[in-house]
């Protein structure tokens, strides 16, 4: 391979390990090639793009971008599944795991998972765990109950203030004054004034003492006719 095309694949391959933060490690030797592109075809229906490249190449594509702990995993004949922005890491591991367990001579050695380094037994467990589409639905059925119940330890108080402000409003409206407002019942009523007499009206004799009076006089004077 000539020194520019040495380059290039560095290069690409730097580019490749920045942007990807979930890849996976394996040991190929073993694996005709044939076999290598069958693997190949199955990764790539599950997102992944599975690269062969020489040792000394992945090491210096792993130090200019920055990736140096992928260097813990290259040791021997090495490929990498980088995954890609719409793949499935299930979907993937469950590929290499089943290739290892098939054919006997595929290793996985680990990878990175979200930008952090795991071994093969990571990959191994990834493999076990269900399609990417059932760990979604099970992610939303785990979230919305307590969501739910969320949702309701917020309406509920929002309700009850609700009730608080439309049975204030209709106390005020209530206590309005009004035209002719009744007395309430229980309270005291105020007793109507006495009428006021003048001097002349009490010095005056009332019509019901007179007759009285007239009557009183003729005995006087029948008495003392009697006398005589």
């Amino acid at each position: 391979m000539h020194r520019s095309d040495k380059e290039r694949v560095v290069s690409q391959l730097a580019e490749r390990l920045r942007s990807t933060e979930t890849l996976m490690v394996a040991d190929y030797r073993g694996l005709t090639m044939p076999e290598i592109e069958e693997l190949r075809t199955r990764l790539l229906e599950a997102g992944a793009r599975f690269t062969v490249v020489k040792n000394t190449l992945t090491r210096r594509a792993a130090e200019e971008a920055g990736t140096k702990e992928v260097l813990e995993l290259i040791d021997g004949p090495t490929a990498i599944a980088f995954l890609e922005a719409d793949g499935d890491p299930v979907a993937v591991a469950k590929v290499l795991n089943e290739t290892a367990r098939a054919r006997d001579v595929l290793v996985i050695r680990g990878g990175l998972l979200e930008g952090s380094l795991v071994g093969d037994d990571a990959i191994k467990q990834l493999a076990t765990l269900p399609p990417a589409d059932v760990l979604r639905a099970q992610v939303v059925g785990a979230v919305s109950a307590p969501l739910a119940t969320v949702v309701g330890l917020f309406a509920a108080p929002l309700r009850d203030l609700i009730g608080v402000l439309d049975a204030r409003i209709r106390q005020l409206q209530e206590s309005e004054p009004q035209a002719e407002e009744p007395a309430d019942e229980g309270e005291p009523q105020a007793e109507a004034p006495a009428e006021e007499v003048s001097e002349e009206q009490a010095a005056e004799p009332s019509a019901e003492a007179e007759p009285a009076s007239a009557e009183s006089e003729s005995e006087e004077e029948e008495a003392s006719g009697d006398e005589d």
